[in-house]
């Protein structure tokens, strides 16, 4: 962040309480904006931007309506969508998997999207899905996604993506082993098992991240709600040296026609939070 002028002062929070009695103390210092990643943030950042009112405080993935906190969510199904394409166009089966962290609308956003995606390119397709359990725990648990992994395995589904965390380790490595098919997410991680992971749907946490402060350093910075989707750069998937020669030419141009058509509106990708339906 240097290059771009920004300080940056890194809390780590282990537990709930470091979670609140960090905030407070970046707050007291005078950082600005203070930018909390992840929905179970919500309350602490709630509690503590009310009592530091003259302090910006920046949010991921959940929304808090007051006037010195911005919410920035995103359009994970826009992405999921994408590489579920992917996933069809892959799998030589017709069957594909959804492997999820703790079972949460969020997560069962990205499935919903990854199996529009999928049905997209083949209507016929078979989605095994399961999520790792109700707890955060759910995404640090790669011995049950191995498992996880295993059981569709067995099943015949060829491709599985991986909405879980930590978890998706497990996943990628039982993927691996059963000469299957995986996609990572959030981050490219392409890299974690070359010739195993198809691709990553990519979510762009750290270019909204550098935004928000750059915005406050431009004097631009606003409360309020973002929400940043294929259009706005803000999900993707994730192409490099790691999958090239898994994704063909024609699959490329088939897969960023798609991206095309979604940020026309020829395309709309349901969102399951919205009903908590996936049609």
């Amino acid at each position: 962040m240097e290059k771009h002028g920004v300080k940056v002062r890194e809390v780590a929070p282990k537990s709930e309480t470091q979670i609140e009695s960090g905030l407070t103390k970046l707050a007291k210092r005078g950082y600005q904006p203070i930018v909390a990643v992840g929905f179970s943030m919500k309350p602490h950042v709630e509690k503590v931007a009310k009592a530091f009112p003259d302090i910006q405080f920046t949010i991921i993935d959940a929304k808090i309506d007051l006037p010195n906190v911005q919410s920035i969510l995103f359009k994970e199904h826009e992405g999921s969508f994408l590489v579920g394409a992917l996933a069809a166009l892959s799998s030589k089966s017709n069957k594909i998997g959804f492997i999820g962290g703790m079972d949460l609308p969020m997560i069962h956003k990205f499935a919903c999207g990854y199996r529009q995606g999928a049905m997209h390119i083949k209507p016929d397709i078979a989605l095994s899905q399961a999520m790792t359990g109700n707890t955060p725990m759910a995404f640090n648990d790669p011995a049950k996604g191995a498992t996880l992994a295993k059981a569709q395995i067995q099943e015949g589904v060829d491709v599985i993506f991986a909405a879980a965390g930590s978890t998706g380790i497990g996943v990628y490595a039982a993927a691996k082993q059963g000469g299957i098919y995986a996609i990572g997410v959030d981050s490219n991680q392409n890299f974690m098992q070359p010739g195993t992971m198809l691709t990553s749907m990519l979510k762009k946490v750290g270019v909204a991240t550098l935004q928000t402060w750059l915005e406050a350093q431009q004097g631009k910075w606003q409360a309020g709600v973002k929400v940043k989707g294929l259009k706005e750069d803000g999900v993707g998937w994730a192409l490099d040296e790691h999958n090239r020669p898994l994704v063909s030419e024609a699959m490329e141009t088939q897969i960023n026609g798609l991206k095309d058509k979604i940020i026309s509106g020829e395309i709309k990708v349901h969102d399951y939070t919205e009903n908590n339906e996936c049609p």
